[in-house]
């Protein structure tokens, strides 16, 4: 069976959400990601969630271009969240055709953050929804061994962990740790890559995080081991906003450079090349 590949949304942030659908299709993707809700003050808010000219422009372009959406995001966790402010969110996300809820965790009382992770699956799982919570070094759920402990402990048949190779770095965590994770919850996955040297404070981890990554294969993580350390065919979101590149290279060449990027490593993970279409 094709792997799915997915252009993650924060890859051509500077896009609108349809001109994203445009992108990835363009550049040879099978997939895409939705950002329905701003992951960062300051971030541009998009008018997606409910029945908004914009969404109905977005599923117009999702329909000509036949592009299918890997996930939406993102949701995060906080001690103030009620989780049914979530739900005309999440059922925008399941109205797009998306497959899996990209959640964060922002909450210091993990006992709080497993029960409202809980209280969430369980509404995505109203909706045929996933719900993958990201393990990120400045969040509550620092590392690979928090994440998939919350995740067990929240007990629900959709819930996952997801790996990104980057916060699989900057947390110090290990690939050979993802072996203690079943594969039931592993659902997706995101790809890029980073330099081996962890900056030394977490602001310039966080700048490095959402401008300066690097094309698949460039940096110091073994994403041949990693990807063997996962799933078979596992879908991917590649993620990896590149700002100083993006100031002479647009959008749609970034996107297919990083395609291209991410095929030879599978190809290095001894996986056969597969053409655009055909993962479709």
């Amino acid at each position: 069976m094709s792997r799915a590949i997915s252009l993650a949304a924060l890859t051509v942030l500077e896009l609108s959400p349809p001109d994203r659908v445009s992108c990835a299709a363009d550049a040879g993707y099978s997939h895409v990601g939705i950002r329905l809700l701003p992951a960062a003050p300051g971030e541009v808010r998009h008018d997606l969630v409910g029945d908004t000219p914009l969404l109905r422009e977005l599923e117009r372009r999702l329909a000509d271009t036949g592009m299918k959406v890997l996930d939406a995001e993102i949701f995060r966790l906080k001690p103030e969240t009620r989780v049914a402010d979530y739900e005309a969110a999440i059922a925008t996300a399941a109205r797009l055709g998306a497959r899996h809820l990209l959640v964060a965790g922002n909450d210091p009382e993990e006992a709080r953050l497993i029960a409202r992770f809980a209280a969430f699956c369980e509404l995505a799982q109203r909706y045929g929804l996933g719900a993958s919570l990201e393990f990120m070094p400045w969040t509550d759920a620092k590392d690979l061994a928090q994440a998939a402990r919350i995740v067990e402990q929240a007990g629900c048949a959709n819930a996952a962990v997801l790996v990104d190779p980057f916060h699989l770095s900057r947390s110090r965590s290990r690939i050979e740790d993802i072996a203690a994770v079943p594969p039931s919850r592993l659902h997706f996955m995101q790809l890029c890559d980073v330099p081996s040297a962890i900056p030394p404070t977490m602001e310039a981890i966080l700048a490095e995080a959402r401008g300066e990554r690097l094309m698949p294969g460039d940096g110091g993580v073994d994403l041949v081991a990693l990807l063997r350390a996962m799933p078979p065919g596992i879908p991917l979101s590649v993620e990896a906003p590149m700002h100083t590149l993006a100031r002479s290279v647009g959008a749609t060449e970034r996107a297919r450079r990083l395609l291209a990027a991410t095929r030879r490593v599978l190809a290095q993970a001894g996986e056969p090349c597969q053409e655009a279409h055909l993962l479709r």
